[in-house]
């Protein structure tokens, strides 16, 4: 692994990070929820009462920041090496993961361990080891080109 020490932006990382608790801890503060994406996404399939907007207007302000800051030219430059098969099956194995585990990352690795949670902790555990391993894998095997 190399780094590039060019692009490589620790302190924005940083604050990045400190922006995601904070808003996580607000969250939960003002809706006593657990601000985890795939849970907020999930809850539109079959929402309770009154939940509809919330969820909403969530996933419209991630998508909005997104195209917000791509068109201020904040966004880096993607590079998608892998095939749509690939990103399909990527995309499947991810939702399989996320309700096999009950939470995502930002559910469980966010959330999860800043509460101290047993489960979340274990979950997040899992997913950096099969990233580790998947990656591996991904290289020495060819597959991953």
């Amino acid at each position: 692994m190399n780094i590039d020490w060019v692009h490589f932006t620790p302190l924005w990382s940083l604050i990045g990070g400190l922006l995601i608790g904070l808003a996580a801890s607000i969250f939960l503060l003002f809706h006593g929820r657990i601000m985890g994406v795939s849970g907020i996404l999930g809850g539109l399939i079959r929402p309770l009462k009154g939940d509809r907007g919330w969820r909403i207007s969530f996933i419209a302000g991630l998508i909005s920041a997104t195209i917000g800051a791509k068109l201020l030219g904040l966004m880096p430059a993607i590079d998608i090496e892998s095939s749509p098969l690939q990103l399909a099956i990527a995309g499947l194995l991810v939702g399989f993961g996320t309700a096999t585990g009950s939470g995502c990352t930002s559910g469980h690795g966010v959330c999860g361990i800043a509460r101290l949670s047993p489960r979340s902790i274990s979950a997040t555990i899992t997913f950096i080891a099969t990233g580790v391993l998947t990656v591996w894998i991904m290289r020495h095997s060819g597959i991953g080109g």
